[in-house]
């Protein structure tokens, strides 16, 4: 039996990940062995996701975290290469754009392993990002090249891959899957709404955690001021990053809106349908709230998911308070429908195949 090692170190990894493992156990073709990298560790960012979601539990836990982008990388390199060493496997499948992504990748392709990117092609031309960085490179390095989205295969192709010796192709969106299997059983797993007292529609649901916002004081103040001057019109709620807590704490700074740990898959779903509107800076949760039918209003300066913009059914507002506000009063007097077919279906099964065609 052909083996597949799939490397994974951050939620949003935990969650596509459980897309293609379930696919991968209802074919019984293949053997899958799950890393987890550590490089999110705490119980509410990632072993609930492991329990909630029935994913096969790891079987590796590397434990490495908490330490700079060069240490983390270089320490994931060395104990992911012992075990490609020690497994063998014919493929490495890597998610996204995280360290863990690049770790994985590297340490695969010098071992002379294939490689499979999930989410290939992803660009926000901001080079001051650690995930542009991360993402760049493990697309040289891929065997496999699974785009998302149609302007992920454009990117590639601007860029030379069409001359390299990769395969790209167009799978659709992965989380999309996973929103569509979960949502199935979040409302009778989760109890979120009525454990808040949250009314449906009646509040915004926030996430801040990207580096560039947290280790910017400015900037996070100016995205809290933000979310605060909201928080008078709609209540906010925000599920709180531990990075962006950490920093908080340390410059003692208090805003008034509804801050909650971390939550799990199920609760985070519940979440999502139940809000007005989503506020972040997440990647993924863009379009998760896309496939909720919500609105989105970016903390970034760019965006990944540009068709979601194109088709005004997100903003970019970056750090500015009064651009956040101002999307949020436009947001509540759309009628948009949130019926374009963006992002594909039964994207899980369309992956394994196209796995099985170069192992």
């Amino acid at each position: 039996m052909k083996k597949i090692v799939t490397i994974l170190g951050a939620r949003p990894q935990f969650v596509k990940a459980a897309v293609l493992s379930r696919v991968i156990s209802n074919h019984k073709e293949l053997e899958e062995i799950i890393v987890h990298t550590g490089q999110h560790y705490d119980v509410n960012m990632s072993d609930i996701f492991f329990e909630e979601m029935e994913i096969p539990k790891p079987a590796y836990n590397l434990a490495i975290n908490g330490l700079s982008h060069g240490a983390m990388t270089g320490q994931m390199l060395i104990k992911i290469e012992e075990v490609l060493e020690f497994e063998k496997p014919d493929i490495v499948v890597v998610y996204g754009d995280t360290n863990s992504t690049l770790a994985g990748a590297l340490s695969a392709k010098k071992l002379h392993i294939k490689v499979v990117h999930i989410e290939a092609g992803l660009r926000s031309f901001n080079m001051t990002m650690p995930e542009e960085i991360n993402r760049i490179l493990t697309d040289r390095i891929s065997d496999l090249l699974v785009c998302p989205t149609e302007t992920a295969v454009s990117n590639l192709v601007n860029e030379g891959f069409s001359n390299m010796p990769s395969k790209i192709v167009k799978s659709g969106d992965i989380m999309k899957d996973a929103v569509e299997y979960y949502s199935k059983f979040s409302k009778e797993k989760s109890t979120i709404i009525s454990n808040l007292n949250l009314t449906p529609n009646n509040f915004v649901l926030a996430t801040i955690h990207r580096q560039e916002n947290t280790d910017d004081l400015e900037s996070l103040k100016a995205i809290f001021k933000g979310l605060e001057k909201i928080s008078k019109i709609k209540q906010v709620v925000l599920p709180l990053h531990p990075r962006t807590k950490a920093i908080l704490e340390e410059n003692k700074l208090v805003f008034d809106i509804k801050i909650i740990e971390p939550v799990g898959y199920f609760d985070m779903l519940e979440l999502l349908k139940n809000c007005n509107l989503v506020i972040t800076d997440s990647g993924g949760l863009q379009k998760e709230a896309y496939f909720n039918k919500k609105h989105c209003i970016i903390a970034r300066d760019e965006t990944e998911w540009i068709e979601l913009v194109e088709n005004k059914f997100a903003v970019i507002v970056g750090n500015n308070p009064q651009k956040m506000e101002d999307a949020f009063k436009n947001f509540q007097k759309s009628t948009a429908h949130f019926n374009l077919d963006l992002y594909g279906t039964n994207v899980g099964e369309s992956i394994y195949q196209e796995i099985l065609n170069i192992i």
